[in-house]
Order: C-alpha cells, then sequence, then structure tokens
C-alpha cells in the first residue's frame, strides 16, 4: 500500500497495532484536535487536559484490533503522520473510525492514500459497504469523503458527536 507524492517522499499506508507508540501519540493527537474544535464552535474554549484524558480513557481502540477490526498507520517520508480504523459493524459492513492527518502533512496526499488502504483493507474483511458517522464541522474530513465517493445515508447510530453519516460500496 504506497502511494508516491513525490520524487523523494511517499505515503506509506501499513497495518499497526493501536497500542503501539506511533499510534497511540496519532490518536492523542487527533482527540486533541477534534475535542478542542467541538469545545471551541460550542463553548468558545479549549479542552482541559482532564477532560481529554477521561475521553481518551473511554476510547481504547480494541475495536481496532483483528479480527474485528484493524488500525491503519500512514506514513510520510518514514515519518508517522496519518492513521484510520476499520471496524466490523454488521455482515458485510465496516465502519470508518480516526480518520487523521498530522496538521504538518494535510495537502500531501495521505487522506486519499488512507482512504484507498481503507478500501483494500475492508474488501479482505469481507465488507461490501464502509460506513461512517463524522460531525458537521469537520468540513475538511467531509469533503474528503465525498472526493472519495461516500455519500450521505441516513442515521445508522445515536453516537453523541454523530452529526452527518456516510456510506460507501467497495
Amino acid at each position: 500500500m504506497t502511494a508516491t507524492v513525490s520524487k523523494k517522499r511517499a505515503w506509506t499506508v501499513a497495518p499497526a497495532p493501536v497500542d503501539s507508540p506511533e499510534a497511540v501519540a496519532l490518536w492523542r493527537e487527533y482527540y486533541v484536535d477534534v475535542a478542542d474544535r467541538y469545545r471551541l464552535l460550542h463553548f468558545n474554549r479549549r479542552s482541559t487536559p482532564a477532560e481529554l484524558e477521561a475521553e481518551l480513557a473511554d476510547s481504547s481502540g480494541d475495536d481496532l484490533v483483528p479480527p474485528q477490526g484493524l488500525l491503519l498507520l500512514g506514513r510520510y517520508g518514514g515519518e508517522p503522520a496519518a492513521c484510520a480504523g476499520l471496524r466490523a459493524y454488521g455482515p458485510g459492513v465496516v465502519e470508518l473510525k480516526r480518520v487523521f492527518v498530522r496538521p504538518a502533512w494535510r495537502g500531501t496526499g495521505g487522506g486519499a492514500c488512507l482512504l484507498a488502504a481503507v478500501d483494500e483493507v475492508a474488501r479482505g474483511m469481507g465488507a461490501k459497504r464502509i460506513v461512517l458517522d463524522t460531525r458537521l464541522d469537520l468540513v475538511e474530513a467531509r469533503a474528503l469523503y465525498v472526493k472519495h465517493g461516500y455519500a450521505e445515508i441516513p442515521a445508522y447510530n445515536d453516537g453523541e458527536y454523530a452529526e452527518v453519516w456516510y456510506g460507501k460500496d467497495v
């Protein structure tokens, strides 16, 4: 799973344990990013360390461990720079979770590489469909999903932060 972005650097995407130091660091950075965006939008403040630690403790990633799921780690020029997870959701359906590209690497093709790898892994898991939920304020993520074939679908869950749902056949 490799996509070349330039002659000097390339994105690579490969499975990684959810408890690896690189995955843990990416998950923390992802969570700070989305939690702060939410709190700035709704409460005009950033997340407190106590809020982040409590929320991270509730999000172990155990659902992204084979055989029911998988975490993909994206590297740009060898540096850990992105992640995406898949978890079994139902017969022939997987759910996309934790899609994140570190800000320094946004715009270099990492999101596209992650989603191409997600499609491949989903098919390998026997999935015919990928679903996800997200928030309305995450406009960059929503644009990425639509660009890569996802379309809005009716709500399939009642997640606390779920405001819009997408699906894609693979």
